[in-house]
């Protein structure tokens, strides 16, 4: 069985990375800005914009190209400024690159997209390490040198050395000799010792004696951080019915304050620049009266009265009025202003009319989208060439998206299409398609165990097809007579999954499965083949034997016992069919069954045969309807599954089949089944892979293959352009007319180019196939390449000079006939027995020129595919391959079958997916037959060879005269073509506005974006002022040097409310503030003195965790001396997903020592970088995007029924997977847990903002004060302060407690909250079997605001009595407070009938019980079905436990283990174990004011605190 964490099916465990960044928060009293920056050093632009990392992107040829322009750059070269020298990188990776490209370039270096690229290497370099004093320094497996004459001595050794591991994005050198030992340089582009080594290793490489590789390394890093966009920052308006401020002066306040005020250059209020006014002084006479402007502008902007309700209830429409009636220029920035100061601007939307028009074209858009779309008023959705996405996308994959249309359509566009012809081509949907292929499973070899349309057994079953349309219960298979469904097991009976894989098909025969099951055995199918030494041939001869005798139900029968006599995990043996046929005929001899001259050996060699033709994959395969599974659908249970769902789903479509009267009765259904158009004669696993590789065929140029000297300078693109120049193609007709085609059957959508050495029998083989099937279509072209082993000379290589020949100087026809004969056996053996190759010349050749051409000593054709097969398609000599319009198959192994049939399903797979649909639209160009092919084959490699996405969608359907801005493109240039629908007053369009302002500014664009709006809003719509983060380009300051960084400035903001500030980051990240005096969760600008700075940093660190898994990774290799850090990774435990916070860098990943690693073994991972079969699990981390991988881990047999959670995990299992310590990334902080179960009270808690902060702390030592136990807490990092963080090591010290901070980004999978508190509520009990280690049996929350009376060792020793969790139930003894008790009545009295709802200030969680349960999902599941609706789980961590109180048991603590005077009566206080600060509906007091009140000892903790904490600052300030 197969396992991952603590289930018994196959679990995919789904890695998403996670990085590390940090961000500077600036106010003034009416400002706030925000910067973000990575952990990691500054790279170099120049290595960004090369590497892989841009250029290497686009082609390696390129990369490699500008290393050599580049490789070093002197210093008179630019001016030493920071804007000199961006402007000559820009200038000199500009002749590598279209204006598009560069516009792109610039994007990507302002969004610093390749800076974790370049920092991957940079961790590798560390890895190594770097010899001391090195700048520039070489590896030759392993052995490093920074002496370029120590490189001869070290290649003398490699071969003693193992070779060293090699990423998918490692940079190797073109001429490189992949057998050589392998050199990787570690080095900066651009300096004086990079150029010295490199041209060391390319001379090297030239000759073949090293296998060249180049990384980044950068010795002397830079003091900067990376500063990132690409996110946005939000202040949120907060409610003010609790006061939640904390009174404690903040001190450090006016530290390196910094005035953003009128004099500032970014000081922008309402557009006017009022900084730039006063620095320049451009009207100095009237500097009062703009003061005075200045004023009204920002009072009269940030008005933020309350609307009464039925002013709010057109503002959608009057956002979007007040938009459309801008300027068309100014539309976006309209929107944008409206969207991300919404609550300042709409009192003055409200006087905005709306016009009839408006309102109803966008009801009327609004029916269209709902029906096509699935877009609901309200919400967004934004297109891109008709590629659907959410709004807002993911910026990286907007630029992805940019990068790949604009490859394709300047590809388009070098090819001569242009204009509407360029767009409609674009739109085509020529991705390869998901439906499943399958082979004809009416052959011979097969034996049916039975059929369901004539065994006597089914007799009772009704026979008509009508009876697929009868209604019955979901999920009832239909016992009907009728053979609907086929399972068919190719099998080797010797193999050692075999008998699995029969106990199932046995399972569904004697289960009565409607399901006619088939066997093929394949067996040795020689002549020599013996049963009474063979056990597979033995057993197909038993079958044979008892099918005659009987039947084929009891040969099935039989061989199913001689499998139950195996043990678990044995093969087949002789002697185990021997027993099984003596017990069942005693008095037959046996080697008249199993022996050589055996007459029961039917089948043998059919059914090895059929193996062969169908081209399935390798054994076991198991077939339904011809339909092969998935490797990883073959284990026995998921077999099960899998087949019964396969069931449901075809029934569906015999349904539909019978109902339009396509299936009749008097139909046999297997003919039907097996008529249909995707079953093949032959499934080949290299032409239906999902990993395609294709040519660009896109470059137009003069050059030709009969110039070897000039083929060789040029770069792969031109290399492919030239070879496709030189090609003559063979057709069926063996016509190629030059006039404009009338027969459109003259354009052939289907291009082979047959590569191989047609002196050697496979390359004949492949050749004559494919002419085989080229007389059978006229869909088809064939041009061939030659790929021979030998040198040519001039005198060898005879059969590949003629067909060069006759392609040369002959008629199509002629060619396709001459060439026919030389691929035949029997002419190449007359001519190597002295025959004339004139002999073989057909009717109508042209004899004198043919020979003067095969005779020629000009080899350059020859020369020329050698070097295009090396240097371009990677093949090595006398390797095969097929091009399929610029699909890349191969290189095929040398008895690898490639027949017919192949070239069939090639064509077919081409015809259905695009060739047809291409073809249609370049007909409609009118060009010449042979151009007109070619442009198809290149159109279709063009398109195919993009990233498999969305389906494209349409969009002609809307009406756009009054409910859209409309930007209309540059002319005369590519454009792309975007649509965005969306509501302006909404979340979406604060990011989807400044997303669309700067695409502008990068691409050219044909805009439209259509108003999504909502009629009777009740409720403001945005509550938050918003800012994104995103430039065009790299910005520079008045001394040329480069800008502070992307900066989100809310400038001029109202003073009276009260914020909390978010930010608003991709995916791949997690924020936490690291060093501000403020309190970011409540920013009250009014409190804060003019001009006075409020300053912080903030770390964005972004991670994902799973339950139960834990993964190590062991820092650059086996051998690697280094310290590293070691993270907890858990999983959980029904979706097998987990998360990863790592930098850039490689890691191996490997389960954890101890019980982990004795139950379980990885069997198969996808997504990583270290090929499926190797030892060493390894992923890289070079990108900003989430990276998702997918590990599968199986039980060993002996431990198949061993649990991971059992009752005697010891207290080193802290998780299924080893913690993950750092891979080539260097190491840092050991955050190792210690042991967790020696007497240790584990207290989780969660805070955010200064006042719960203060409230914790005093918590904290409430609960020390209590207790002689030893406590460690833990909390959730998220959200705590840098103060906070700070300040805890020193207080853990002083008063000996242990502490651990957990992270955890939120599944973009779970449904996601908005507002700050629900997220935090949603952590307290989302996502509790992940924070924590399996060595944590019991974990207690206890609130911020509580105070600890009693020993809470007692409360983690009570018997939950069988529930994962216990909470304390709501006190009713305050009888004033009935009121508010909504659980006593309605939803909540039905739902708990007669249970008591319980509070979530205090609980306890038994985790081991919590995951033995799968509480987790359950809860999570349950979240994610209520949290769709608004009004559910209005208090989320406390409603959802109560609303699962029936699926997950809650045990209901005493009542005195928590007091809450809001609830509870004065006479219980005297018992209370805990006191909770709850908020009080009816009075509203503040929370300090009710601490210091109810609680007498609180003021006595807050004092103790705050002197510890002056101690702090003391001992901090003093070092």
């Amino acid at each position: 069985p197969t396992s991952g964490a603590c289930c018994k099916m196959g679990v995919l465990a789904a890695l998403l990375v996670t990085w590390c960044c940090s961000s500077t928060v600036i106010a003034d009293s009416k400002a706030v800005t925000t910067t973000l920056a990575t952990k990691w050093p500054s790279t170099p632009l120049l290595l960004e914009a090369s590497s892989s990392e841009f250029l290497a992107e686009e082609s390696q040829d390129q990369f490699w190209d500008f290393v050599e322009v580049n490789q070093q750059i002197e210093s008179w070269e630019h001016e030493g400024t920071d804007y000199s020298y961006y402007h000559l990188i820009l200038k000199r990776i500009g002749q590598f690159l279209s204006s598009l490209q560069l516009s792109l370039l610039k994007f990507a270096l302002s969004l610093r997209t390749y800076s974790a690229t370049v920092q991957t290497f940079q961790q590798m370099a560390a890895g190594e390490p770097p010899p001391e004093g090195c700048k520039t320094f070489l590896t030759v497996h392993g052995e490093k040198t920074c002496n370029p004459d120590s490189l001869e001595s070290l290649l003398k050794t490699a071969s003693d050395r193992p070779k060293p591991f090699l990423f998918k994005g490692d940079h190797k050198y073109p001429d490189s000799n992949p057998d050589a030992p392998v050199v990787i340089l570690y080095a900066e582009i651009g300096t004086p010792d990079f150029a010295k080594f490199h041209q060391l290793l390319i001379s090297k490489a030239q000759k073949r004696e090293v296998n060249y590789y180049l990384r980044h390394y950068i010795a002397n890093r830079s003091t900067e951080k990376v500063y990132l966009s690409g996110y946005g920052v939000e202040l949120a308006i907060k409610s003010t019915e609790y006061k939640a401020k904390d009174d404690t002066q903040v001190k450090g306040a006016d530290i390196n304050a910094t005035v953003i005020g009128e004099n500032d250059p970014v000081d922008e209020v309402q557009g006017f620049l009022f900084g730039k006014l006063s620095i320049r002084h451009l009207y100095p006479e009237l500097k009062e009266q703009l003061k005075e402007l200045r004023k009204h502008l920002v009072e009269s902007t940030n008005e933020m009265a309350p609307l009464k309700v039925w002013q709010l209830q057109d503002l959608s429409f009057q956002t979007a009025a007040r938009v459309l009636a801008a300027p068309i220029v100014d539309a976006l920035m309209v929107m944008r202003d409206l969207s991300q100061n919404f609550p300042t601007k709409a009192r003055s939307i409200t006087k905005t009319s709306v016009n009839f028009q408006l309102r109803a074209e966008v009801e009327e858009n609004q029916k269209y989208c709902r029906r096509w779309l699935s877009v609901k008023h309200g919400f967004g959705l934004k297109c891109m060439k008709g590629l659907m996405s959410d709004v807002p996308p993911p910026l990286n994959s907007i630029f992805d998206t940019l990068r790949s249309e604009a490859h394709v359509m300047e590809g388009l566009h070098s090819l001569g299409i242009s204009g509407a012809h360029l767009h409609d081509i674009l739109k085509l949907n020529v991705q390869p398609s998901d439906s499943d292929y399958a082979v004809d499973i009416r052959s011979p070899a097969i034996y049916w165990i039975n059929n369901l349309e004539v065994d006597s057994r089914y007799s009772s079953w009704p026979s008509s097809i009508q009876e697929l349309l009868r209604p019955t219960f979901p999920g009832v298979i239909r016992q009907i007579r009728k053979n609907l469904h086929n399972f068919v097991l190719l099998v080797d009976p010797t193999h050692e999954s075999t008998a699995e894989l029969l106990s199932v098909a046995e399972m569904f025969f004697s289960n009565d499965i409607p399901m006619r099951i088939g066997l093929v055995f394949v067996v040795d199918d020689s002549e020599e083949a013996d049963g009474l030494h063979d056990a597979g041939v033995a057993l197909l001869r038993a079958f044979n034997y008892v099918a005659q005798e009987e039947d084929n139900q009891q040969a099935f029968q039989t061989i199913i016992n001689m499998y139950n006599k195996l043990k678990t995990g044995e093969q087949l043996k002789i002697e185990h069919v021997i027993s099984v046929l003596e017990k069942k005929y005693p008095y037959v001899e046996i080697s008249s069954i199993l022996g050589h001259d055996s007459a029961y050996d039917t089948n043998r060699k059919e059914g090895k045969s059929y193996y062969q033709q169908t081209g399935v994959g390798p054994l076991p395969i198991a077939l339904y309807n011809g339909m092969p599974y998935q490797r990883d659908q073959l284990d026995p249970d998921e077999l099960e599954t899998v087949t019964v769902q396969k069931i449901l789903e075809t029934t569906s479509f015999f349904q539909r089949a019978v109902y339009l009267g396509e299936l009749s009765g008097d139909q046999d259904v297997v003919d039907y089944v097996m008529n249909r158009p995707n079953v093949v004669s032959r499934i080949n696993s290299r032409i239906l892979t999902s990993e395609r590789h294709y040519l660009d065929i896109t470059a137009k140029n003069n050059h030709y293959v009969d110039d070897y000297a000039r083929f060789t300078f040029l770069d792969s693109k031109d290399k492919t352009a030239a070879v496709a120049n030189s090609l003559t193609y063979m057709s069926k007709k063996g016509m190629s007319s030059k006039e404009i085609y009338v027969d459109d059957s003259y354009v052939r959508p289907v291009t082979f180019w047959v590569v191989g050495d047609f002196d050697q029998p496979s390359g004949r083989q492949i050749l004559y196939d494919a002419i085989k099937h080229l007389k059978s279509s006229n869909n088809v072209r064939i041009g061939i390449v030659n790929n021979p082993r030998e040198d040519p000379t001039g005198e060898n290589l005879p059969i590949s000079r003629a067909i060069w020949a006759a392609l040369l100087t002959q008629t199509a026809n002629n060619a396709k006939n001459f060439i026919t004969k030389m691929a035949k056996e029997e002419t190449v053996k007359a001519l190597e027995a002295g025959a004339d190759i004139i002999e073989f010349a057909v009717g109508g050749m042209d004899i004198s020129n043919f020979k003067e051409a095969f005779q020629s000593t000009k080899q350059d054709f020859l020369l020329s595919h050698i070097a295009y097969c090396r240097d371009v398609l990677k093949l090595k000599r006398g390797e095969r391959a097929v091009i399929s319009n610029g699909r890349i198959i191969g290189p095929l192994q040398e008895n690898e079958l490639f027949n017919q049939d192949d070239f069939h399903l090639l064509e077919d797979i081409i015809i259905r997916t695009s060739g047809e649909k291409i073809k249609s639209q370049i007909q409609l160009l009118r060009a010449e037959e042979d151009h007109a092919s070619d442009l198809v084959m290149k159109v279709d490699s063009l398109l195919s060879a993009q990233p498999k996405g969305e389906t494209r969608i349409e969009y002609n359907f809307f009406e756009d005269k009054h409910s859209a801005i409309k930007l209309r493109p540059k002319e005369g240039t590519v454009y792309f073509d975007v649509v965005a629908i969306v509501d302006p007053a909404t979340r979406d369009a604060q990011r989807l506005a400044p997303l669309l302002t700067v695409l502008n500014q990068v691409v050219n664009m044909n805009l439209r974006v259509f108003m999504n709006c909502q009629s009777k809003l009740s409720d403001m719509p945005l509550k938050s002022i918003y800012r994104h983060v995103l430039e065009p380009e790299i910005t520079f300051s008045m001394d040329n040097s480069f800008a502070a960084g992307p900066i989100a400035k809310f400038l001029d903001m109202p003073q009276s409310p009260l914020f909390t500030l978010n930010l608003i980051t991709p995916e791949s990240w997690m924020v936490e503030s690291v060093r501000t005096p403020y309190d970011l969760d409540n920013i009250y600008l009014e409190e804060v003195s003019l001009y006075n700075k409020r300053e912080g940093h903030m770390r964005i660190t972004r991670l994902r965790t799973r339950f139960h898994l834990v993964f190590t990774t062991i820092f650059g290799g086996k051998d690697a001396n280094f310290n590293p850090m070691k993270r907890k990774v858990f999983t959980m435990s029904s979706l097998g997903y987990f998360q990863l916070k790592a930098n850039p860098g490689a890691w191996f990943l490997r389960l954890r020592k101890g019980r982990s690693e004795d139950i379980y073994k990885i069997y198969s991972h996808e997504g990583m970088d270290s090929s499926p079969d190797a030892d060493d699990v390894i992923v890289v981390l070079n990108s900003f995007k989430s990276k998702i991988i997918k590990v599968k881990v199986q039980k060993k047999p002996e431990k198949i029924n061993e649990e991971l959670l059992s009752d005697g995990v010891q207290e080193n299992d802290s998780g299924f997977w080893e913690s993950i310590a750092r891979g080539f990334t260097g190491g840092s902080k050991n955050e190792e847990v210690k042991s967790d179960k020696n007497d240790v009270i584990n207290i989780f808690s969660v805070a955010s903002g200064h006042l719960y902060e203060r409230f914790l702390r005093i918590m904290m030592l409430s609960v020390l004060k209590n207790t002689q136990t030893p406590v460690k807490f833990w909390f959730l990092k998220n959200y705590l302060s840098p103060t906070f963080k700070e300040f805890i090591p020193y207080m853990a010290t002083k008063y000996g407690f242990q502490y651990e901070l957990v992270h955890y980004k939120w599944p973009r999978w779970l449904h996601q909250q908005t507002e700050k508190q629900r997220i935090i509520w949603g952590y307290k009990i989302l996502f509790l079997d992940v924070l924590f280690p399996l060595a944590v049996d019991k974990i207690l929350f206890v609130d911020a605001d509580q105070i600890v009376r009693t020993d809470l060792k007692d409360l983690r020793e009570l018997d939950l009595e069988g529930a994962p969790y216990g909470y304390t139930p709501f006190c009713d003894s305050r009888r004033e407070m009935d009121g508010y008790r909504f659980w006593k009545s309605g939803y909540w009295a039905s739902h708990l009938g007669g249970r008591k709802y319980h509070i979530s200030a205090l609980y306890v969680v038994d985790l081991k019980k919590f995951r033995k349960i799968a509480a987790g999902d359950r809860l999570r599941g349950q979240y994610q079905g209520l949290s769709q609706d608004p009004n559910s789980l209005s208090n989320l961590d406390q409603d959802l436990p109560n609303n699962m109180i029936h699926q997950v048991p809650i045990k209901s603590l005493p009542q005195e283990w928590l007091w809450c005077e809001t609830w509870c009566d004065n006479a219980s206080k005297t018992r209370a174990k805990t006191i909770d600060l709850c908020n009080n509906p009816m009075t509203k007091e503040p929370k300090l004011e009710a601490a210091v009140r109810i609680v007498p000892e609180w003021q006595d903790y807050d004092q103790e605190v705050k002197q510890l904490y002056s101690q702090f600052l003391k001992e901090k300030l003093e070092g």
